[in-house]
């Protein structure tokens, strides 16, 4: 396929950038159906004429659909989608980024998925899907999948297909609540994603943050101190990359503290950890579940995280073991091979 493509790209350039222009139209409207033409273009930075023009042709072929509420990908179209996605993929040369990723942060695995999630919103859902697909592929019976909160964590749940060969699956928390969205509380991402997996699930009730003192007495409770011990069981982790700034405001954190963490170069957060860009740990906040001891023993860990902005969280984050998958996105990625030149 590499070489089919080399020969378009010289032969016939144009065909590749229609090729792309069609897809990114294709699962814009897949992603947030029905839509009009307005928002469409809106979405893409295209004019309103152009996109009269690509859903006519689009229309014909019978891979979408107009009607009154707006416009829907066919059955035919979702087809389409899913197979051109591993053609978009050699498209943009995204294999050979993957290997450069592998060689430059020295981990065993990295999916790249096309786009930046901070130029278009819907690449994480793009990120979610692959994440899904691959969680399913390494599960095995009896595994115990621990999860973190986030919007990239939501993602993965929300795009996580229904059905499961494997049996008896427990899907965990692996963080205490945290922020006010109910929506991205790893609570709530552990019940989607049991439920799609059709496995089990249990909740910790307890905010991330929680004091020590508190933590002591919850701990008395026996099905809080089942679940804690049951975190170190992990098999599967499946976490998400924060930024320290970002953290550190959700954390509300106090000034003297955020104050010492951008002294001190903090670019990444991870399990209630902040550590600078060569993975040094620079300031630990009270957190409950897993430990970054506990992570640095669980056998399949993968960590999401995707937009150019996230480049440095992930060059930190993936310098504390060698044995784990990174799933990202383009814009992340080409970020990354900047900085670590």
């Amino acid at each position: 396929m590499e070489k089919i493509i080399k020969l378009q790209r010289k032969i016939a350039p144009e065909v590749v950038d229609i090729t792309i222009k069609r897809y990114n139209i294709l699962r814009n409207i897949l992603y947030n159906q029905p839509i009009g033409r307005r928002t469409l273009a809106n979405n893409l930075n295209l004019g309103e004429r152009v996109i009269r023009t690509e859903v006519n042709i689009l229309k014909k072929q019978k891979l979408l659909e107009v009607k009154s509420m707006g416009m829907n990908i066919t059955e035919e179209g979702k087809v389409i989608i899913k197979e051109l996605n591993d053609f978009i993929h050699s498209l943009k040369g995204l294999t050979g980024l993957e290997r450069e990723l592998e060689r430059k942060l020295h981990i065993k695995k990295v999916i790249v998925v096309p786009g930046d999630s901070d130029k278009e919103g819907i690449t994480i859902n793009d990120v979610g899907k692959r994440t899904s697909l691959y969680i399913k592929n390494i599960l095995n019976d009896n595994n115990i999948i621990g999860v973190t909160g986030g919007s990239t964590m939501a993602a993965v749940a929300n795009e996580m297909d229904y059905g499961n060969s494997k049996k008896d699956i427990l899907v965990l928390p692996a963080r205490g609540g945290l922020g006010i969205n109910l929506k991205t509380q790893s609570n709530n991402i552990a019940a989607t994603l049991a439920e799609k997996l059709g496995g089990k699930y249990k909740l910790l009730h307890m905010p991330d943050n929680i004091g020590k003192e508190a933590l002591k007495t919850l701990q008395l409770i026996p099905e809080i101190r089942e679940l804690l011990q049951k975190i170190k069981e992990i098999d599967i982790l499946v976490y998400g990359i924060g930024r320290s700034d970002d953290m550190a405001e959700r954390r509300n954190l106090a000034e003297d503290i955020i104050d010492n963490l951008n002294k001190n170069g903090a670019v990444a957060e991870a399990f209630g950890y902040y550590f600078d860009r060569n993975g040094n740990k620079i300031f630990e906040s009270n957190t409950v579940g897993l430990s970054l001891e506990n992570f640095k023993k669980i056998e399949n860990v993968i960590g999401v995280a995707c937009g150019k902005r996230k480049a440095e969280a992930i060059i930190s984050i993936c310098s504390l073991r060698e044995g784990m998958t990174l799933i990202t996105d383009e814009g992340a990625g080409k970020e990354i091979i900047k900085l670590l030149k």
